[in-house]
């Protein structure tokens, strides 16, 4: 997730012209072919059909940062989302609302080359490529727009609970399918590393109960100690449709799991380490 409160950033956003177009430098389009010609290699057996379906519709340019309007024209036609320009850390409220009105918020900004591996906040290209071929699935994109919904009405505290559902979804979700075990989070897709750590023996693969996954501590800086595996993806079209916020105050009460990492290193710790 990309919503902060009260955190700066060290990125920079682009900002589009009058017609919507953002004048991309060179550098920054040889950093986007990079990104896509390494990673589109790692796709083929690991990525959910859905996924692949929906690269090829999008058609994303492998030389240059693609336009935000050539996304918006398939992704309107599948499943009526569109995509939002924004700065690289926006509010929850922003977050949720454009999510409930079918607007994915992109960041306009790429890591520069000495991040090729890990960035701290998600670009352009985590956004695009990670997340937008996902968007023209209806299930997903369904049960993207419900959860927006229920972040606008929801609570600071149900908000951080709801944070570990789309983390355990959205980003860093797998689903098993007829063909194997295959990835469709957003965060798993558009990192190499994570690509091959998800499906590796190395994690725990669990499967997906959405109680459980709303009680899972996450941390965004590791490579996941868990994934939770869908049955299909049409589980979360069936999600969309429960009472998730019964679920969210049900995980309250029960409380968290053990997490599964060790804790994140203070600012002197990690400098003396």
């Amino acid at each position: 997730m990309k919503a902060q409160t009260g955190k700066k950033t060290a990125y920079q956003a682009r900002m589009p012209d009058a017609q919507g177009h953002i004048a991309w430098t060179d550098q920054e389009n040889a950093t986007w072919q990079t990104l896509m010609e390494r990673q589109v290699e790692l796709l083929p057996g690991r990525v959910c059909q859905e996924y692949l379906d929906g690269m090829q519709r999008l058609a994303l340019p492998r030389e240059r940062i693609p336009q935000l309007a050539e996304v918006d024209a398939v992704l309107r036609e599948a499943t009526g989302w569109e995509t939002a320009q924004v700065p690289a850390l926006i509010p929850f409220d922003t977050f949720f609302e454009l999510l409930a009105n079918r607007r994915f918020p992109v960041a306009t900004f790429i890591r520069t080359p000495e991040e090729l591996d890990y960035l701290q906040e998600p670009d352009i290209f985590h956004e695009i490529f990670g997340h937008c071929p996902m968007l023209t699935n209806p299930a997903f994109a369904e049960f993207t727009a419900t959860y927006g919904r229920l972040g606008l009405t929801a609570s600071p505290k149900e908000r951080v609970y709801l944070a570990r559902l789309y983390w355990m979804t959205v980003e860093f979700g797998l689903v098993d399918t007829p063909e194997g075990r295959r990835l469709y989070g957003g965060g798993i897709i558009s990192s190499p590393k994570e690509t091959l750590h998800a499906l590796s023996e190395v994690p725990v693969h669990a499967p997906f109960d959405p109680l459980d996954a709303l009680r899972t501590p996450y941390r965004i800086d590791i490579l996941q100690p868990l994934y939770y595996v869908l049955d299909g993806l049409e589980t979360l079209h069936d999600l969309a449709n429960r009472d998730i916020m019964s679920m969210v105050h049900q995980a309250m009460e029960l409380g968290l799991f053990a997490p599964r990492f060790p804790p994140k290193p203070k600012p002197a710790e990690a400098a003396s380490a």
